[in-house]
């Protein structure tokens, strides 16, 4: 009967690391950047993120596996965002025209905001909403450039990561994306 027992009990044990293990592997993929001792917006050499699968006959449908609850998504391959509520219900979705510098897939959430201030670029942007920053401390967020629609194709020689929308677009994201809500990067 004892054998049974440490039987059951180291199977139990077992049992209970590997769940521990798990749960510490999950958790360790939703750190917020900053805290988990690597920058953000950086890959490793050679790195590569599986895409999220898409709905072929709705291209800016929500794709599956991008999170759950309340959060932005942005595909960086798609140059398009959506705005998810807390019921996971999609209120709004448009496209982009990114930085030059991406961010690495995975789970961010918005660090900062500004209301009004000078892009990298020169031109006046609204409605910043930062969530990444690179090893060498570039930002990276949203935007809309003041007086116009989304910039055109941003200068190669610019280091920039801002993520530029059109002012109406920049306007929803500014109510949508506060402090501390979740910003998942697909591919």
């Amino acid at each position: 009967m004892s054998g049974t027992s440490s039987g059951i009990v180291a199977g139990l044990t077992a049992a209970a690391v590997g769940a521990v293990g798990l749960l510490a592997y999950q958790a360790s993929a939703t750190v917020p950047s900053g805290l988990g001792g690597r920058a953000a917006a950086s890959a490793a050499p050679g790195a590569t993120a599986s895409r999220a699968p898409r709905d072929r006959r709705h291209p800016d449908a929500l794709p599956n596996n991008s999170g759950t609850g309340e959060r932005v998504v942005y595909s960086v391959d798609d140059d398009r965002v959506w705005l998810v509520n807390e019921q996971g219900r999609l209120e709004r979705t448009f496209k982009v025209n990114p930085g030059t510098i991406d961010p690495v897939p995975g789970a961010y959430w918005v660090t900062s905001r500004s209301k009004a201030i000078t892009g990298t670029d020169g031109l006046p942007i609204e409605h910043v909403v930062r969530f990444a920053t690179t090893k060498d401390g570039s930002a990276i967020g949203f935007s809309a450039a003041t007086g116009r629609g989304p910039a055109e194709t941003p200068d190669p020689t610019v280091r920039t990561g801002g993520i530029r929308e059109t002012r109406a677009d920049g306007e929803a994201m500014w109510r949508f994306a506060t402090i501390g809500v979740k910003v998942m990067v697909i591919r």
